[in-house]
């Protein structure tokens, strides 16, 4: 394997290798290495190239499943839309995420160590490949240009993910062992402009046709990158309150009006079936025995991946986790599951019960709108145990998430028959539904919100399929203007779950997002009276960053500086 140098303050770990990925003939989720290599042997070929590559899609799979809190798992706790919740007797962690106050647990000090150790080793093996870029034989610029695309890409979304956490974080665009201090969020927003433009620009518009996506395997397409450089734009004009530098408003809107016009993309006919748990039917015939069918279960039982006509980009994960090392699951669905195993019934699985769903969020969907019943679980509603449920779970609402909910066969406590990929063998490394990061109705959403002359027509081409049940438009369908408001109250209903809500409060303005979340709710923990207390003046304090792990800061010397608040 690679060997790589250690950051200073430890950024890499003992056992997460460069190339830990397959060679190209194998699948690209695949990520043990079958060769050796080394700085003197290795980035000569395109097939090198290919294999640093993956070794960089790799990273970003670990930084989900290393068992670190992880960015989608945090952008659901700081919303809201959920509670931190988890088990009646687990450390607080969570709750300290949920309140933006370390006092609800005040020894963690290292809240995202895990998470800085992870996006900082994948940002070294995108930042080997690209400097050895000129090293490469390559034979074809097109093969140039999506590799180096996609690998820019990656390191686009890593920087965007931590800027947005920290607000205040080291810069690395080489690979280098140096004890940088934090950069100007200003010059990590200029490299991932930069990235993301050079991705839009440089990989190929059929180096994946839409086609072909369910054999794509998670690549970033030129259409992602410019969907992606539109979400950064957003977030940056909106929490900054200024316009960067190098990319102009006009320049993002027409990436978004070329994924549109290219007639790649369109939203799929129901809501319900852009996720597993609310699409999949079980049948219990006389004998007992289940039958399951939906959009993700073939012929054989067996769950296919979320690529569809929306679907612009996933990440991709795999079943093949043990406890040697191998992490190549979606974690996010485990923390998420509903927590008692003698809850469940098909299809939902077990999980550890972390981000129960805020009432508020269920009460605004309105009567006709589909996505209510498809992103959330009702417990009582459903015929869950929810006495059994409310003895263990901690801010208990009688609700929890759908979209990313484990799925299983389960029926009275135990597992029977299980289907393959429903969450068949271990709970905890098991799962590997994708997780979507783009999708069409985003695209929609964000080329109305940007100004375009079809606004009010995206606006409500997402509403109506909303509001559609078997080809037919619900009677609570009406058509609604373009206004601010209306766009951003879409995509509360649109995107809950799906880790956009809490960074469009943001963008709002740090003021906005705390009187949003903060407030007070009923809940119950171990089946007692509880309450969940956010208030406005931690959020604000904050900025509504989140903590720089201690152990880092001490490692560096005092050149790394904590977030104010924390």
């Amino acid at each position: 394997m690679y060997t790589m140098n250690r950051f200073k303050f430890n950024i890499l770990t003992a056992g997460i290798l460069l190339f830990a990925c397959t060679a190209c003939s194998e699948s690209f989720l695949d990520t043990e290495s079958k060769t050796e290599s080394t700085t003197d042997n290795f980035y000569k070929t395109e097939s090198d190239a290919l294999r640093a590559l993956y070794g960089c899609y790799d990273g970003w799979k670990h930084i989900v499943s290393n068992g670190g809190v992880s960015f989608y798992l945090a952008s659901e706790i700081m919303s809201d839309e959920c509670f931190g919740a988890t088990g009646i007797a687990d450390a607080r962690n969570y709750q300290a995420i949920d309140r933006f106050d370390i006092s609800q647990s005040p020894a963690d000090l290292n809240l995202f160590e895990t998470d800085w150790k992870s996006y900082y080793a994948a940002i070294y093996r995108c930042n080997s490949l690209i400097a050895r870029e000129e090293q490469i034989a390559w034979s074809d610029p097109t093969v140039r240009g999506t590799y180096m695309g996609e690998c820019r890409a990656l390191r686009a979304i890593f920087y965007f993910d931590m800027v947005r956490l920290w607000g205040n974080i080291p810069l690395f665009t080489e690979p280098i062992n140096e004890n940088l201090p934090q950069a100007n969020p200003d010059d990590v927003y200029a490299v991932i402009f930069d990235d993301l433009k050079y991705a839009a620009a440089n990989i190929p518009a059929n180096a994946y046709p839409k086609a072909q996506s369910a054999t794509n395997e998670g690549h970033i397409t030129a259409y992602a990158a410019k969907a992606l450089l539109a979400r950064a734009y957003l977030y940056y004009t909106g929490y900054y309150g200024k316009e960067p530098v190098g990319i102009t408003k006009a320049e993002v809107l027409q990436g978004l009006e070329d994924i549109i016009s290219s007639n790649e993309y369109s939203l799929i006919p129901e809501f319900k079936n852009l996720w597993p748990a609310s699409s999949t039917t079980w049948t219990q015939a006389a004998d007992g025995s289940w039958s399951v069918s939906g959009p993700y279960i073939d012929a054989e039982g067996n769950t296919i991946s979320s690529c569809n006509a929306e679907t612009i980009l996933a990440q991709r994960f795999n079943y093949t986790s043990n406890w040697s090392g191998v992490s190549d699951h979606n974690a996010f669905l485990v923390m998420i599951g509903i927590r008692t195993a003698a809850v469940m019934k098909p299809p939902y699985g077990q999980g550890w019960g972390s981000c129960t769903v805020n009432p508020k969020l269920l009460s605004a969907y309105a009567t006709g709108d589909t996505r209510g019943t498809a992103s959330i679980i009702d417990l009582a509603g459903e015929g869950l145990d929810v006495a059994t449920q409310q003895i263990d779970q901690r801010e208990y609402t009688g609700y929890t998430i759908k979209k990313y909910t484990p799925m299983s066969k389960y029926l009275d406590g135990a597992v029977t028959d299980a289907i393959t990929g429903l969450g068949i063998g271990n709970m905890m490394i098991s799962q590997y539904q994708d997780f979507v990061v783009m999708r069409y109705a985003d695209v929609l959403l964000m080329a109305a919100e940007l100004g375009s002359a079809n606004a009010k027509t995206y606006l409500n081409d997402v509403r109506r399929r909303a509001y559609t049940t078997d080809g037919t438009v619900n009677a609570g369908f009406a058509e609604i203007e373009a206004t601010p408001t209306n766009i951003m109250n879409e995509r509360m209903l649109e995107f809950a779950f799906e880790a956009q809500r809490y960074w469009d409060l943001l963008r709002q303005g740090v003021d906005y997002a705390a009187n949003q979340i903060a407030g007070t709710t009923n809940v119950l923990s171990g089946g007692n009276a509880d309450q969940v207390v956010i208030t406005a003046d931690k959020m604000r304090a904050t900025q509504g960053l989140s903590q720089i792990p201690y152990n880092q800061i001490n490692l560096s010397g005092g050149v790394l500086k904590q977030n104010p608040g924390w």
